[in-house]
C-alpha cells in the first residue's frame, strides 16, 4: 500500500466561491468601456455611464451602473486619469506630412552630400519675471509659496544657435525679435562658427552650415535671403509646421528655462543677466542627444505616419513584452549563477 504525507491527508480543498453579487459586466463588456477610452481620451466617467445605459447591444443587461464602478473597470485595464495633451488638427493633415517628408529627405540628402554639412537650429524664445517654477514642496497641510515681483515686466526674448558642438551663439534682447536683430545675430553666428583663417574661402573642402529654423515671416523677409546669399557657406532649411518634435532646440530652451528659475531674477535687468549663464550651463553632450531624439522621428516622416505627441508613443513598451524581458532578465541571471557554480 502506497503511503501518503501526513499534510496532504489533512489539508481542507478550496471550495468554489458560491452566493453573493455576480460580475456585474463580462469581458466584452469591459473591453468596450476600454475602446471608449480609447476613441476619445477626453471622456469623462460621467460620459462613459450616460453611453452605457443608452446602449441597448452591448450593454443590454445594464440597468445601472457607479462612477466608481466604471473608475475600477478602468483602471483594472492599466487606463488612469491623465493630463490631456492637446494636439493641432492640422499636425497630421496630408499637406503637413508631406512637408514633413520633404524635411527629412532633404536634411538626409544634405548629410549624403560629398560636403561636410553641419546642422545649426535656431530659435527664438520668450520669458519675463512672471515665469517660474509651479510646484514646491512644504508640510502637509501648508501651501507652498514663492516670493515673485508684482509686475512681470516686459518680455526679454533669447535667440540662440545649437549644433552637435554645443550652443554656439545665444543673444538676449528687450522685447520680440526681429528683421535686424536677427540680421545681427547671424553676423555673430557666422563669426562663432567660422574660423577666422576660413572666412571669405569657398569650396568643397570646407564644411557647409545649414540653418534649420521655423517657417515664421521674418525668417522669409528679402533682407534675410539677401544675407544668405552673401554668406555662401551657411544655408537656410525650414521646418515643417506643427512639428517642434524635429526641432531640438525645444528641448534646449525648455532645459535652460529651469536654469533660469534657479538665478530667482527679481527685476528685469538680473533676468537678463540671469539669461547668459543659464545657456552656459547647457553642454554639449546634452544638445547630442536633443539632436539624436528629433532624428527618432525620421522615420515616421519618410513613411508619412500620423505624429500626435512631441515624445515618444509609448512611454512605457508593451505589458506583455515587459513581462518577457523580465523573465529574460531572471533566466539570464539564473544561468550566470549556474555558471559561476560550475
Amino acid at each position: 500500500m502506497e503511503c501518503c504525507p501526513l499534510t496532504s491527508i489533512s489539508r481542507i480543498g478550496r471550495q468554489p466561491c458560491t452566493g453573493g453579487r455576480g460580475k456585474l459586466l463580462n469581458e466584452q463588456q469591459e473591453q468596450e468601456i476600454c475602446n471608449m477610452v480609447m476613441e476619445n481620451n477626453a471622456i469623462t466617467l460621467r460620459q462613459i455611464h450616460a453611453a452605457i445605459l443608452q446602449d441597448n447591444a452591448i450593454f443590454q443587461n445594464v440597468n445601472s451602473i457607479s462612477n466608481s464602478t466604471i473608475d475600477r473597470i478602468l483602471k483594472k485595464h492599466q487606463m488612469t486619469m491623465k493630463q490631456i495633451y492637446r494636439v493641432p488638427f492640422e499636425r497630421n493633415s496630408d499637406r503637413v506630412k508631406e512637408l514633413r517628408y520633404q524635411y527629412v529627405h532633404r536634411i538626409m540628402a544634405l548629410e549624403g552630400n560629398e560636403t561636410h554639412h553641419i546642422l545649426v537650429f535656431v530659435e527664438e524664445a520668450g520669458f519675463n519675471l512672471a515665469k517660474g517654477r509651479r510646484r514646491g514642496h512644504n508640510i502637509i497641510g501648508h501651501r507652498a509659496t514663492a516670493d515673485v515681483p508684482g509686475q512681470r515686466g516686459g518680455n526679454i526674448t533669447m535667440c540662440a544657435a545649437i549644433s552637435v558642438n554645443g550652443v554656439a551663439t545665444h543673444i538676449p534682447s528687450l522685447g520680440p525679435y526681429n528683421t535686424q536683430k536677427l540680421l545681427i545675430f547671424l553676423d555673430r553666428l557666422h563669426f562663432d562658427l567660422i574660423p577666422e583663417n576660413e572666412r571669405g574661402l569657398v569650396g568643397p573642402h570646407l564644411p557647409q552650415y545649414v540653418i534649420v529654423w521655423d517657417n515664421v515671416n521674418f525668417h522669409r523677409g528679402p533682407l534675410i535671403r539677401a544675407w544668405f546669399t552673401t554668406h555662401p557657406r551657411m544655408v537656410m532649411v525650414f521646418l515643417p509646421p506643427y512639428s517642434p518634435f524635429l526641432n531640438p532646440i525645444e528641448e534646449y530652451f525648455s532645459a535652460w528655462r529651469w536654469r533660469v528659475y534657479e538665478h530667482r531674477a527679481q527685476d528685469q535687468r538680473s533676468l537678463l543677466h540671469a539669461m547668459d549663464p543659464a545657456c552656459e550651463d547647457i553642454t554639449g553632450d546634452q544638445c547630442r542627444g536633443w539632436l539624436r531624439h528629433a532624428r527618432r522621428f525620421f522615420p515616421h516622416g519618410i513613411t508619412r505616419e500620423n505624429i500626435r505627441c512631441d515624445v515618444d508613443e509609448n512611454l512605457w513598451p508593451d505589458r506583455q513584452q515587459r513581462v518577457d524581458g523580465q523573465e529574460g532578465e531572471d533566466g539570464g541571471q539564473e544561468r550566470e549563477g549556474e555558471d559561476s557554480d560550475q
